[in-house]
C-alpha cells in the first residue's frame, strides 16, 4: 500500500460520488429523493469496502482498475458513448422523480436493488479470479488465459455483471425511461467485446483456443 495509490483511489471515489449525486439530485430538484440515496448507498458502500480489500490484498490490481488511459481508438468511442448514456439516464431519472412522469411501485425498486447487489457480488468474484483485469484493453506482461470459475462458463463474466448492474440502476431510481436509455449499453458492450477479443486473440497466447472451448461471451446459450 502506498500513499499515492490511496490518494488516487480516494480522489476517484469521492469524485464519482459527488458527480453522481449532482446528476441525480440536481434534476430532481430536491435531496428528498429516497431512491437516489438508495442507489448511492448500494453503489458506493460496497465499492469503498472492495477498494479497502484490494488496497490491502492486491494493490497492483487496484492500480490497474484505476487506470483509464485507453490506447485503443475504438475503445475511446465506447467510453464516450457510455458516458453520454449514463449522463442522459441519470438526468432523466431525476426529472422523472421531479415531475412524476412514471411512478414505479416501491417493490420494483427494492427488487432492482437486490439484483444490483447480486451483480456486485458476481463482479467481486470476477476480481478475485482474474488478477489481470484492467479498465483498458491491452495484453499485459506475463498475462495468462484465465479459464476457471466463471471464466469457464462465459468469456467475459465481468461484462455479464456490468450488464445487470447498469440495467438495475435506472430501476433502483424508479425510472423506466432511464432503463430504456440504459439498454443502449448492450450494443456498446458488444462493440467493446469484439475489439477486446481481437486484441487478445492477436496478442495473448492460448486465447484463440480458449474462445473455441468457451463458446459464449457474456450470456450462456445466448451470446
Amino acid at each position: 500500500m502506498t500513499g499515492k495509490l490511496f490518494a488516487q483511489a480516494m480522489g476517484k471515489f469521492l469524485a464519482g460520488l459527488i458527480l453522481l449525486g449532482v446528476l441525480i439530485f440536481l434534476p430532481a430538484g430536491t435531496l428528498l429523493f429516497r431512491s437516489g440515496w438508495l442507489l448511492l448507498e448500494i453503489l458506493f458502500i460496497p465499492m469503498f469496502l472492495a477498494g479497502i480489500v484490494l488496497m490491502i490484498r492486491s494493490p497492483e490490481l487496484l492500480k490497474k482498475r484505476l487506470q483509464a488511459d485507453e490506447k485503443e481508438p475504438e475503445q475511446r468511442q465506447v467510453i464516450l458513448l457510455s458516458g453520454l448514456m449514463f449522463l442522459v439516464s441519470f438526468v432523466l431519472a431525476g426529472l422523472n422523480f421531479r415531475f412524476r412522469w412514471i411512478v414505479m411501485p416501491r417493490w420494483t425498486v427494492l427488487a432492482a436493488a437486490a439484483v444490483f447487489l447480486l451483480a456486485y457480488l458476481m463482479y467481486g468474484e470476477v476480481l478475485r479470479e482474474n488478477v489481470y483485469l484492467s479498465r483498458t484493453v491491452e495484453v499485459q506482461e506475463n498475462q495468462k488465459v484465465i479459464d476457471t470459475g466463471l471464466y469457464g462458463v462465459v468469456r467475459h463474466p465481468m461484462y455479464t455483471a456490468t450488464v445487470f448492474l447498469f440495467l438495475a440502476m435506472p430501476l433502483v431510481l424508479g425510472s423506466p425511461l432511464s432503463f430504456l436509455v440504459m439498454l443502449g449499453y448492450l450494443p456498446i458492450i458488444a462493440k467493446r467485446i469484439r475489439n477486446e477479443e481481437a486484441v487478445l486473440k492477436a496478442g495473448l497466447e492460448g486465447y484463440e483456443e480458449y474462445m473455441e472451448r468457451v463458446r459464449y461471451r457474456i450470456f450462456p446459450l445466448i451470446w
